[in-house]
């Protein structure tokens, strides 16, 4: 059957496909030329299997030198004998050859104990210690003095109160060879403050170059005023510096005697010469802070000028009537009311706003009661009120406002008759005017005008008194609220007068 007969052949193959012959190894080439740690160093065959023990004759081989083996003498073992051959040869190529004994190391040299300098902060309680002692012995002063006589190192105390950043800055210093620009660079890179510590200790230590540097920087920089305080206070600890800080001492000293009370007159006189009213007024708020009482930029200084304010005043008045009397020239004679022009109107109001300033910085340094006087005595301007236009002429009477005001709080203190004069010069024209100083008050109190004038006219004699309350009682019965409110000062005039005279008890 087919079946038979194919079966005895398909065995036949099975049978010779496993008795097939592997593959023929690679054969081992040890060459005599290759070093074996070089060959190790490759990817070598993985070592064959260990071989049962067989009782065969022992294997001979040579060894010429390390890592070199001969052939093998008998092959009778056959593939055996190379692969226990390849596993000697792996075995002798991996170990190293023997380390020669070293010598003993030599005995170290004795340590040269090198000097050292100790700086010592005694308000910080720190120590800096630095190597370089040659070096901060030619540099300080104060180290060469507190080392005198001494080779090595040593310990110098630094006094006073002394910031670590500072001066560590300042030995960095000394220890660098900077010129100008890279002392400078490193001064701006601290600020101002940084800068006048270093200052200080460079001056605790007599370092003239950084002294030097110090100055050069802070005379090339603003500062604030606390800063410029710390720097006078340095500079007057240290007056043997004056020559390296002259530069430095004419930004905080003037060269030449000049009085600021001779620039205040200057000042006062070029705003009252000045034409832009915005920048009159703030130029006015800043000359009143230099002569407030607890400013101190005129302190110590002696007392402004008095003629020479009341030679502006004088040319204020000049300029006032000047304008009033050509307002007038332009009038008609038919015309009662004298107006004047928008231009002719501002330059009025700026006189006015002078002439006020002036009178409240001489009021301030009490020495306003010439003014009073001056103002009395203006005929040309009082007559002249009643033909003015009201919003021209009630600017007259805010300088009157001005004066009643401080006579009756008592800083302008007149003799009787100039207290009287000044009530029958303006005292009306104030009565006519204070509807428009009301409806205008321009940074005018009208509750202090009216209490000022009811306090003025309570310091004149009974007699001048009821006179001038019967016009204001009148002008009152009129206008009514247009004029300013004397109740108050009336009831103690008459109380003074009629019921609690000085004979009745």
């Amino acid at each position: 059957m087919p079946t038979t007969s194919a079966s005895p052949a398909a065995a036949a193959r099975r049978r010779r496909s496993r008795r097939k012959a592997a593959p023929p190894r690679q054969p081992w080439c040890c060459s005599f030329g290759l070093d074996p740690l070089a060959a190790a160093s490759r990817s070598p065959l993985p070592a064959p299997p260990r071989a049962k023990p067989q009782n065969s004759p022992p294997l001979s081989r040579r060894i010429r030198s390390p890592g070199r083996v001969s052939p093998i003498d008998d092959l009778s073992a056959g593939g055996f004998a190379r692969k226990t051959a390849s596993a000697r040869l792996s075995s002798v190529s991996e170990c190293p050859p023997p380390a020669l004994p070293r010598p003993p190391p030599p005995p170290p040299a004795p340590a040269v104990e090198k000097a050292t300098l100790r700086l010592r902060l005694v308000d910080k309680g720190v120590v800096m210690e630095v190597d370089e002692v040659e070096r901060v012995r030619r540099e300080s002063k104060a180290v060469r003095q507190a080392l005198r006589g001494g080779g090595g190192g040593g310990e110098v105390a630094v006094e006073g109160r002394v910031e670590v950043e500072a001066f560590r800055e300042a030995v960095e210093m000394m220890l660098e060879d900077e010129d100008e620009a890279a002392s400078m660079r490193r001064l701006a890179r601290g600020g101002v403050a940084r800068a006048i510590n270093v200052l200080g200790v460079s001056f605790s230590l007599m370092f003239d170059r950084g002294v030097n540097s110090c100055l050069k920087y802070l005379e090339a920089v603003p500062w604030d005023e606390p800063e410029e305080e710390r720097i006078k206070s340095l500079l007057s600890q240290h007056s043997s510096y004056e020559a390296a800080s002259r530069n430095l001492l004419a930004r905080l000293q003037p060269q030449q005697s000049t009085s600021s009370a001779e620039l205040v007159i200057e000042l006062i006189d070029s705003i009252t010469m000045g034409t832009n009213n915005n920048a009159r007024k703030e130029l006015r708020g800043l000359v009143n802070s230099i002569l407030s009482n607890t400013s101190i930029y005129i302190k110590g200084d002696k007392e402004l000028d008095k003629e020479s304010i009341y030679c502006i005043c004088h040319s204020c008045l000049k300029c006032l009537m000047g304008l009033f009397e050509e307002s007038s020239d332009l009038v008609h004679a038919d015309q009662t009311i004298i107006s004047v022009g928008k231009g002719s109107l501002e330059r009025i109001y700026k006189q006015v706003e002078d002439l006020n300033w002036l009178l409240q910085i001489l009021i301030d340094r009490q020495i306003g009661e010439e003014f009073v006087d001056l103002w009395a005595n203006e005929k040309t301007l009082s007559n002249m009120h009643e033909r003015m236009s009201p919003m021209i002429r009630y600017e007259l009477s805010r300088i009157s406002s001005t004066i009643f005001i401080a006579m009756g709080s008592g800083k302008l203190r007149c003799t009787g008759d100039k207290r009287f004069s000044i009530f029958q010069a303006w005292f009306r024209p104030m009565l006519v005017d204070f509807g428009w100083l009301k409806r205008y008050p321009k940074g005018l109190n009208i509750n202090t005008l009216e209490e000022g004038i009811g306090q003025a006219l309570l310091t004149l004699t009974l007699k001048q008194q009821q006179v001038l309350f019967m016009e204001w009682f009148e002008a009152f019965s009129e206008q009514g609220r247009e004029c300013p409110n004397l109740m108050r000062a009336f009831q103690v005039w008459w109380r003074r007068s009629f019921v609690r005279t000085l004979g009745s008890s």
